[in-house]
């Protein structure tokens, strides 16, 4: 079966665009929705702060608590690894 692919660039943080994402920073993780990207960092809607995770394996986080404004940023400096959330 022939099918049509589509190649892009876009890698990194900005190929999780509009996705659930877990931040893990130096300090703090940070989960959300993956709202917008630049250099020197991102934007978060929906965002929490994730304390504790629980086990990977659950569906959601064991302690994580909503922050107050409706856009969190994130230095990408800080940022030591990430992937789409749970």
């Amino acid at each position: 079966m022939k099918r049509i692919v589509e190649e892009t660039e876009i890698s990194g943080l900005e190929a999780l665009l509009g996705e659930q994402v877990l931040l893990m920073c130096a300090n703090y993780f940070y989960a959300g929705k993956l709202v917008g990207v630049n250099t020197s960092c991102v934007e978060l809607s929906d965002a929490a702060i994730v304390y504790e995770t629980g086990p990977w394996t659950e569906k959601g986080y064991k302690d994580s608590q909503k922050l107050s404004a409706k856009k969190w940023y994130v230095a990408t400096a800080a940022i030591e690894s990430y992937g789409v959330g749970k």
